[in-house]
């Protein structure tokens, strides 16, 4: 009889190693969304840029600009040429800008010609 191709160990092991990822993951979008209701609404241009190494857009592997997207990386799986953010349908604001609220980053603004690996095409 064949073994199976992943052992229960192997299994349990990796979904050990999934679940605190997914919890960073959770917490830096909790805490992000905490943050932004907290602050006063402040007009685009007055909210932060999400930096690169800010704990929520690792987590989704946010790059300011698409030629540094990390083409190695399992968050880039989906990634295809010409998914700026500015073509993104969770962005919000002003078309043109060069960084725009988004609804993934609450509280920050991000870079129009990024992308992160949630983006999604606009319907």
């Amino acid at each position: 009889m064949n073994k199976p191709e992943v052992s229960r160990r192997r299994f349990l092991a990796q979904v050990a190693m999934a679940v605190p990822a997914g919890a960073v993951l959770l917490d830096a979008v909790v805490t992000n969304h905490a943050q932004a209701q907290a602050a006063a609404p402040a007009a685009p241009a007055k909210l932060p840029k999400l930096e690169e190494s800010d704990p929520s857009a690792k987590a989704l592997g946010y790059v300011d600009n698409i030629s540094k997207v990390d083409r190695k990386s399992p968050l880039a799986a989906r990634f295809a040429p010409g998914q700026e953010c500015d073509k993104c349908s969770q962005l919000q604001g002003k078309v043109g800008d060069a960084y725009r609220p988004c609804a993934i980053f609450p509280g920050k603004l991000v870079a129009a010609k990024g992308w992160c690996s949630v983006w999604a095409p606009i319907a």
